[in-house]
């Protein structure tokens, strides 16, 4: 180890200011199946990947048609 180490270019870890909250949540198997086989596509864990499409779903406001027909 070195005694001193140069920082001067050092850049803040840009993910510890969006830290993850563990929460339980029910989905179908259908669904799961889905991100399941699209995670192994992307090669990310499925749980991120719900993750980036919720947050998608979030920044462009989308919203459900829940008009019953």
């Amino acid at each position: 180890m070195r005694k001193e180490y140069d920082f001067s270019t050092a850049r803040k870890n840009p993910y510890a200011a969006q830290p993850k909250m563990q929460i339980t949540i029910r989905l179908d198997e259908e669904s799961i199946n889905y991100f399941k086989a699209i995670s192994e596509e992307v090669g990310m864990p499925y749980q991120s990947l719900i993750n980036l499409y919720l947050r998608d779903c979030a920044a462009t406001q989308r919203k459900l048609d829940l008009s019953w027909r």
